[in-house]
């Protein structure tokens, strides 16, 4: 059975409560790709506080993404350590992509490939 591709808009914030987190490490990873492409160069992350289990996630997708500068988490105000902020470089973007390029397409879908 074949899943409808969900359209994420591609902003400077994304709240990961609504995914499962057997797609947030892909998701990140594309996120980033795409938010870095539009030429973002700050991301939030909102994962929630909860066990941390999405925190390390976000965090590993984050540091294997060549994209990412830099991250910690959100100043107090924004959340804290419930979100994560993430520096990008959107010059690297081209390295990142591949020859299929990001899975996320100009409208923000993210699904099966």
């Amino acid at each position: 059975m074949s899943e409808e591709p969900v359209r994420i808009p591609i902003e400077d914030e994304i709240d990961l409560h609504a995914f499962r987190p057997g797609e947030t490490a892909s998701l990140v990873a594309e996120y980033v790709e795409e938010a870095a492409r539009r030429g973002l160069t700050t991301v939030r992350i909102v994962h929630g506080r909860g066990a941390g289990v999405q925190r390390r996630i976000v965090r590993a997708a984050l540091e294997r993404s060549p994209l990412v500068v830099s991250f910690a988490d959100a100043p107090p105000a924004s959340g804290g350590w419930g979100a994560t902020v993430a520096t990008l470089d959107p010059r690297r973007s081209n390295v990142a992509r591949g020859a299929d390029g990001p899975r996320l397409d100009s409208d923000g879908k993210h699904g099966p490939s």
